[in-house]
């Protein structure tokens, strides 16, 4: 009977069945035989909790948007690409393992979602994503096959997604907000909210103090935030408390100090700026698909360009650490990329080296943009912002300190989860980071080459 019944009405039956005190583990067993794995454990899990369950990713705008335009340049330049990907939790101790069955639950319902047309609409609107790639995005779906997720003895998890780089690179930022929601629903039942809403007031007020009006920030929170209610819920105060510069009616008011933010979605939903560029990932995989390695980050560039044609003209800078990117960032790219960004290493000297390399390129940098995304408190983008006003444009993107700053350790402690590239086309990549230990890469070996390579010395 089951089988021949719509999902909806599936879902009521099993319900009733589970509710019933007569029907015993043996019956329920047997429901598996007849209803969808997935429909089951969803419905298993509302009725264990007492409360219908809700997915955690519903729409695959929930994302940043550096993940298509990234995307795009794969599917013009790379559509053959094939990719490997590797978690890694930076907090000592964390236990993820026994929540594998949860996160694995929500990864399947993500792999069932599709592009909506509002969203695909949404999408063509932006004036730097082409029509064949929204065309592309109108048929795709992320595949499970691609991801595996291991329990390990110690209590940690090992996650692996691996295949075409078309195919796999729109999972690593919905992985990682999955994971985060999973955990501290398990392990904070009471969130402290009142408390993250008294430290988001305390954040909007050190903004608006005199002489800070220039000063404008954005929301890049999206992987690690606590929750998607959260993000939502500071997304709103800080459109609504800040402002958007927006001049048209009905737009909130306020001096503007909103820039925008890095998820799709709520850009979208919110009505304000999607940002972001590139990331790690696309000059790493230049390792493998440039010419030659020791050109693979003036290749990226290169390659960017020819997509954008001017657009997107952000370039990241701490692939390699700083001095190799200053000696590739010559005169032709200093004129031709709008402003570079700052994502590891330390902000101020990496502020003064850029604005120096600008000035001996014969570039006036107040025509450039400095932009700091590196773990930014509101407190350190103040001081950002008083050493490089009025020498180059600025630009601040916040993650963690903004979408899941609820208290102090140990009560509250957001969790350092990345998920990097670790091979394109089955060879090593990596990122030599100026801060030690976040890069990612399983062979010594090459590191020891790609230094080498880069002229850049061994971290002492």
């Amino acid at each position: 009977m089951l089988e021949v019944l719509p999902g909806g009405a599936v879902g009521k039956v099993v319900r009733q069945m589970l509710a019933c005190s007569h029907v015993g583990c043996s019956a329920r067993a047997t429901l598996w035989r007849f209803v969808p794995e997935r429909t089951c454990r969803a419905v298993l899990r509302g009725f264990c909790k007492g409360s219908a369950p809700s997915m955690i990713i519903t729409s695959l705008l929930d994302t940043d948007l550096y993940k298509f335009t990234m995307m795009q340049v794969v599917l013009h330049q790379f559509p053959s690409a094939q990719v490997e990907y590797r978690f890694k939790c930076r907090n000592p101790g964390v236990q993820l393992a026994p929540f594998v069955g949860e996160i694995r639950d929500e990864i399947r319902s993500l792999c069932s979602l599709q592009f909506q047309d509002a969203e695909l609409a949404y999408l063509r609107s932006l004036r730097f994503i082409k029509s064949d790639f929204v065309d592309f995005l109108g048929l795709f779906r992320l595949n499970e096959k691609y991801i595996t997720i291991t329990p390990q003895p110690s209590g940690e998890i090992e996650i692996v997604i691996r295949g075409p780089w078309l195919h796999t690179i729109l999972f690593e930022i919905p992985v990682l907000a999955i994971i985060n929601e999973v955990y501290f629903r398990n392990t904070q039942k009471v969130p402290d909210f009142p408390e993250g809403r008294r430290r988001l007031d305390a954040k909007i007020a050190a903004l608006q103090a005199d002489g800070l009006g220039d000063l404008k920030i954005a929301d890049y929170g999206t992987r690690r935030r606590f929750s998607r209610a959260w993000h939502e819920e500071v997304l709103r105060v800080l459109v609504a408390r800040l402002g958007t510069g927006d001049r048209r009616p009905g737009s909130p008011q306020g001096p503007g100090q909103f820039a925008g933010t890095s998820n799709v979605l709520y850009a979208m939903k919110l009505g304000v700026t999607p940002l972001g560029t590139m990331a790690h990932e696309y000059l790493q995989a230049c390792q493998a698909l440039g010419p030659r390695l020791r050109d693979s980050q003036v290749f990226g560039f290169e390659m960017w360009a020819k997509e954008y044609r001017g657009d997107l003209g952000i370039a990241l800078s701490d692939v390699y650490g700083m001095s190799a990117f200053l000696r590739d960032f010559d005169l032709y790219f200093c004129k031709l990329f709008d402003g570079a960004r700052h994502d590891s290493g330390d902000p101020f000297a990496w502020g003064e080296r850029l604005l120096e390399h600008y000035r001996t390129n014969r570039v006036d940098p107040l025509t450039k943009t400095l932009i700091f995304s590196d773990g930014l408190t509101i407190a350190r983008t103040i001081e950002l912002y008083n050493q490089f006003r009025g020498r180059c444009q600025l630009a601040f993107g916040i993650g963690t300190n903004l979408t899941n700053d609820l208290g102090d350790p140990p009560a509250h402690e957001p969790l350092q989860v990345v998920i990097k590239m670790t091979r394109c086309n089955g060879q090593p990549v990596a990122k030599l980071s100026d801060t030690p230990g976040k890069g990612m890469c399983d062979d010594e070996k090459y590191l020891a080459y790609l230094r080498q390579v880069f002229d850049i010395p061994a971290p002492q």
